[in-house]
C-alpha cells in the first residue's frame, strides 16, 4: 500500500487527508501540520513514485484516474476511516477529482488549492514540448523549468525550492508515469456528476496562478456545491507561499461542514423520536 502518516488526536475528531502535486510528497504540507492538528486527525499520503511509495507497485506502465482514487481509499480502508475531508494541492487536486467520480461517498468535503481542471492553450504547449524531451533529458531539468513558469516570481521562490528539493526524489521512470498522466487531466473534471453528488468543494487559487486559476473561475460556476477563494500576491502552490491565509480559510471550512453534519444528525434523531 501507498506511504503515509497521521497525527491522531482521537476517534471523536474528523479526519483530514491530505494530496500532494507531482514531485513533491507529504513534506510540502509542513506549513499545515502545526495549525489543522489542534483540530482534526491528520493523515499524508505519499502518492506512487513519490516520497515513501517510490517502489509501489512499479510495473504498473499507465495512471488512470480510477487506479489513483483507489490507491487512497485503500489507505483509508486500512485505518477504517469510512469517510473524510480532503486537500489536495495542484495534481493532488486532480486526484480528489477522481475520487469524486470513483469514492464520492468516502469524501465529507473538499479543499482544493492550485487547481488543476482544464489546461491553457499555453499549458497545452508546455506538454507536448516535455514529451518530445522526455524521454532525452534528465527529468529533473524539465522538472525546474516547469516550475520556473509555473512560479516565476521572486517570492514565489520559497514554494519553488521546496517542490524541485522534494522533485529529486523521484525516479525518472516514476516522472515520465506521472508526465503522461498530466496530458489527461482535462478529461476528468468533465466527467463528475456534481448534482448526483453534492460534495462541498473550496477552491483555494493564487491571483499569481496565470496557468490554471482562469479555467477554475470559469468551469466551477455551475457547481453549486464550490467556492471559490483568490489570495493576493500568491502563485500556484498557496498552502507554502500564502499558509496562514490558506490555513484559516481551509480550517473555517472543514469547520463548517462538520457543523452542517451534525445538525443534520441532531435533526434526523428528533425527526425518528418524534
Amino acid at each position: 500500500m501507498l506511504h503515509y502518516e497521521t497525527h491522531n488526536l482521537g476517534p471523536q475528531h474528523e479526519w483530514v487527508v491530505f494530496l500532494h502535486g507531482l514531485g513533491g510528497n507529504s513534506n510540502i504540507w509542513y506549513k499545515q501540520i502545526k495549525e489543522f492538528k489542534k483540530h482534526f486527525n491528520l493523515l499524508f499520503i505519499d502518492l506512487r513514485d513519490h516520497g515513501g511509495s517510490a517502489n509501489y507497485e512499479p510495473e504498473l506502465l499507465t495512471y488512470t484516474p480510477e487506479i489513483l482514487a483507489k490507491d487512497v481509499v485503500k489507505v483509508m480502508d486500512c485505518l477504517s476511516i469510512e469517510k473524510a475531508h480532503f486537500a489536495g494541492i495542484s495534481l493532488g487536486s486532480v486526484v480528489l477529482h477522481a475520487m469524486h467520480i470513483y469514492a464520492p461517498s468516502r469524501i465529507k468535503s473538499m479543499i482544493l488549492g492550485g487547481a488543476i481542471i482544464r489546461l491553457t492553450s499555453v499549458a497545452k504547449v508546455i506538454l507536448r514540448t516535455g514529451n518530445l524531451l522526455k524521454s532525452v533529458v534528465p527529468y529533473m531539468w524539465l522538472y525546474k523549468t516547469f516550475a520556473r513558469i509555473l512560479m516565476p516570481k521572486a517570492h514565489h521562490k520559497k514554494s519553488r525550492d521546496v517542490f524541485i528539493l522534494e522533485a529529486k526524489k523521484i525516479r525518472q521512470k516514476g516522472f515520465i508515469k506521472w508526465y503522461r498522466f498530466a496530458a489527461k487531466v482535462c478529461e476528468i473534471y468533465p466527467r463528475i456528476d456534481c448534482e448526483k453528488h453534492e460534495i462541498p468543494k473550496m477552491y483555494i487559487m493564487g491571483d499569481q496562478d496565470y496557468m490554471f486559476l482562469g479555467p477554475v473561475e470559469e468551469d466551477t460556476i455551475k457547481d453549486k456545491s464550490a467556492r471559490l477563494h483568490i489570495i493576493e500576491q500568491c502563485g500556484h502552490v498557496c498552502n507554502i507561499e500564502k499558509h496562514k491565509e490558506f490555513n484559516q480559510i481551509a480550517i473555517q471550512f472543514i469547520k463548517e461542514q462538520v457543523k452542517v453534519e451534525q445538525e443534520l444528525l441532531a435533526t434526523s434523531k428528533l425527526v425518528s423520536i418524534a
